[in-house]
């Protein structure tokens, strides 16, 4: 156990560190002869843990990476995403939500809704639609590119893109912009936007969105409430080891 601890205390030293250590200088900082810490680092060296270039300091050695992907893995979204909704809500008054990607839709995994909210603005469970709403629209231009041809654009109101070539268009103009919105696509008297969240190795691991009725979430107020919607999209992909492009 002892060597365990002084183990956990040398990589703690080098994370500090990033010009890296010799073993005498690591052996002062951790309390003990040059000889234990250099036998403590040669079995980190031997398990790719700590590395360095012969004669060189000691550094954090690669495999922490692949070790820090396998905690970021396990973070269960909805906890890092719950204090970002209510403060949107608090910040917009209008509902937010959390859903997670598939190949050509989202599923919604939690919301806060706003006070002012109606019943049909979000449910959980309830999966996107990709050329009809803000969410799926996300999960177009930066999910995973469908393994086939497109589905058939079916109408769902008179505002429903179903031209291929101009949903090919919209998400091109969201892909550059960083976010979607959908006005009366799906629903004809609810509005949306939606921006990405991103994983550590910039896959899309999230869609963040707000959503209320079309009489209160107009164009306007969309431009309005947007960055701070865009600000809980970088600060959560933050959060999970990504970074917003």
């Amino acid at each position: 156990m002892a060597s365990v601890a002084r183990a956990l205390a040398l990589l703690d030293e080098l994370g500090a560190a990033p010009d890296g250590l010799g073993v005498n200088e690591l052996a002062r900082r951790i309390g003990v002869n040059a000889s234990t810490a250099s036998r403590l680092l040669a079995t980190l060296e031997a398990g790719r843990i700590v590395e360095r270039a012969p004669g060189g300091p000691y550094r954090l050695g690669l495999r922490l990476v692949a070790l820090a992907d396998g905690v970021l893995a396990r973070l269960d979204i909805r906890e890092l995403a719950r204090p970002r909704l209510r403060a949107l809500v608090e910040a917009t008054g209008e509902t937010a939500t959390l859903s997670v990607p598939g190949a050509s839709e989202a599923i919604t995994v939690d919301f806060v809704a706003a006070e002012s909210s109606v019943m049909s603005v979000a449910r959980l469970g309830r999966p996107s639609v990709g050329h009809a709403t803000a969410a799926g629209k996300i999960v177009l231009a930066f999910g995973p590119a469908p393994a086939g041809p497109a589905a058939e654009l079916t109408r769902l109101t008179d505002r429903t893109i179903t031209d291929p070539r101009a949903l090919a268009e919209e998400v091109d103009r969201v892909r550059a912009q960083g976010w979607a919105e959908a006005a009366g696509e799906r629903e004809p008297d609810l509005n949306a936007l939606a921006a990405p969240v991103f994983g550590r190795s910039g896959e899309l691991a999230a869609v963040l969105g707000l959503q209320g009725p079309a009489a209160r979430l107009t164009a306007e107020r969309r431009a309005e409430v947007r960055a701070a919607l865009l600000d809980a999209a970088r600060e959560l992909s933050a959060a999970m080891g990504g970074a917003a492009r």
